[in-house]
């Protein structure tokens, strides 16, 4: 992971917990890695949802159902009596591990480390998606992430220059939430400072 775009996600996690705790002294640093593909989803979850998108982890796996009950029998011996079973989820096969809205856009995510490749069924899943006009992504590192994300916010939004020279896009009117495109950090600005750009 590039260090600018580790520092940038650092500190939209610490932000976001300022602003939850306020009163806090001591606010401890997150420990984010796309080493792993639990932790690139969760690298790829937290910047989308910090940046006022909406992101959530889609699981399609079932889960296992106990029926197992410890019992003793009639001279003491303690036994489990009954079975587990697993019940398949109900998600489409081959959805994708992340489902966003980005600008009003539907993006899915799919999170592939190292040798992982797609199955039959993520790309059969890729094909409905593009065909209905969402967008499929798959995400090998958060840096190839990132850049998938710039060129998006290129294409969705106008890219604004202020007074002094720094570029940046406008994610919300309403929270007067502003995206620099240098680091992809976040600002909210005033109504004054935004009344002259637009989305």
């Amino acid at each position: 992971m590039l260090k600018l775009n580790k520092a940038t996600l650092n500190k939209l996690h610490l932000d976001e917990l300022r602003t939850r705790y306020p009163t806090f002294p001591y606010l401890p640093e997150p420990k984010y890695t796309d080493t792993t593909a639990n932790g690139l989803t969760k690298c790829i979850k937290d910047f989308l949802n910090y940046c006022g998108h909406q992101s959530e982890r889609i699981s399609t796996t079932g889960r296992q159902v106990d029926n197992r009950k410890a019992t003793t029998d009639v001279i003491g011996r303690a036994r489990t009596v009954g079975s587990t079973k697993y019940i398949p989820g109900t998600g489409t096969n081959g959805s994708a591990d992340i489902s966003a809205t980005i600008f009003g856009k539907s993006v899915k995510i799919e999170v592939k480390i190292g040798k992982d490749r797609q199955s039959a069924d993520q790309k059969k899943y890729q094909q409905a998606i593009e065909s209905a006009g969402g967008l499929y992504w798959i995400a090998k590192d958060y840096d190839g992430f990132i850049e998938d994300y710039r060129k998006f916010i290129a294409e969705q939004r106008t890219i604004h220059t202020s007074a002094k020279g720094v570029e940046f896009i406008i994610i919300s009117h309403a929270s007067k939430t502003v995206q620099f495109i240098k680091d992809l950090s976040i600002m909210q600005l005033t109504e004054s400072q935004l009344k002259n750009y637009h989305l």
